[in-house]
């Protein structure tokens, strides 16, 4: 089987020409889950038969019948795989992202599933490293969350007895200068231990960490720590937190142009979004999809899972 192969300057309508074709995205698929080949589910035995009436695998061995959705974010989707293949290569590759509403459009699938397949390509789209970040690190925050004056009376009392200062959910980001890598977090406050915590477990120690002069920084231990107040100026030398306010920058046109509102509980999610489209910046269309592609794998994400609130 071939992975995806056709001109890597190719745009979205190459993309949905070459996925046109059910046999091409059965291989394009199965050659990113099954690098070494095809193998049961079950009892991951080799000896299989294909079934090119159904696109689907018997194994000799134990006797299942599986599919290439079997143990991916496709799982249990009614939805064919050009349809999935396409909204994963317009959420890699839009850099303000995509609403539901335009992929239900332009899909042919109902609002509610587009919304469905998106929040499972932004499963794939996470990418957790247990590798620190060294060198110079950049550590900010920011707020996310409606503006209270654009809310109903009953709405701003429910943020201002919510998880967060000001009625916003706080977010904190590190960004690795050498790499151009960018980290986030979701916090319940600035509070100086929370702040902490997440840098001592991603940034190694000795590293630069180049901050603002908000107090809950004070006192941090075992790095080089270089403050800019940005009540006087935003960049003093090379000691700035410019690369990360404009990943801020970003996000906040992304979530206030295409998405416009996001409940908190699933905001991590549209960080992991873009925190993907940032980190590979430097990649091609192509490319960028591959690595989605290549990790649809082992992930699975069910409705109820998805619309609890205690998934945050």
């Amino acid at each position: 089987m071939e992975s995806v192969n056709f001109n890597a300057k190719s745009g979205l309508m190459e993309a949905i020409r070459y996925f046109s074709d059910p046999m091409v995205c059965l291989e394009t698929v199965a050659a990113a889950k099954w690098p070494n080949g095809p193998e049961c589910p079950r009892c991951q035995g080799k000896r299989l038969s294909f079934l090119k009436t159904r696109l689907m695998w018997t194994c000799l061995a134990c006797r299942k019948q599986f599919s290439v959705k079997v143990g991916t974010i496709f799982e249990d989707s009614a939805v064919p795989l050009d349809k999935w293949l396409t909204a994963m290569w317009m959420v890699g590759n839009c850099k303000n992202g995509i609403s539901s509403y335009e992929v239900a459009k332009d899909l042919g699938v109902m609002q509610r599933t587009a919304w469905f397949m998106l929040h499972r390509i932004r499963y794939a789209m996470h990418t957790g490293s247990i590798n620190k970040m060294t060198g110079t690190v950049e550590a900010d925050e920011t707020f996310i969350g409606g503006k209270a004056r654009n809310m109903h009376s009953n709405k701003v009392a429910e943020k201002i007895h919510g998880r967060s200062e000001k009625g916003k959910t706080v977010v904190f980001g590190l960004l690795e200068r050498e790499t151009g890598e960018v980290r986030t977090k979701i916090l319940a406050t600035r509070r100086r231990h929370e702040i902490r915590d997440v840098i001592r477990k991603n940034v190694e120690f000795g590293s630069e960490l180049n901050t603002d002069a908000l107090e809950s920084y004070t006192g941090l231990q075992g790095y080089v720590h270089k403050v800019v107040d940005h009540a006087e100026k935003y960049v003093d030398g090379t000691v700035h937190t410019n690369r990360l306010e404009n990943f801020w920058s970003l996000l906040k046109r992304a979530i206030k142009g295409t998405y416009v509102s996001i409940e908190p509980f699933h905001l991590f999610r549209y960080l992991d979004e873009q925190s993907f489209r940032y980190n590979e910046r430097k990649a091609t269309d192509q490319e960028r999809f591959h690595k989605v592609l290549c990790s649809v794998s082992g992930k699975r994400l069910a409705w109820k899972t998805l619309t609890s609130q205690e998934v945050g």
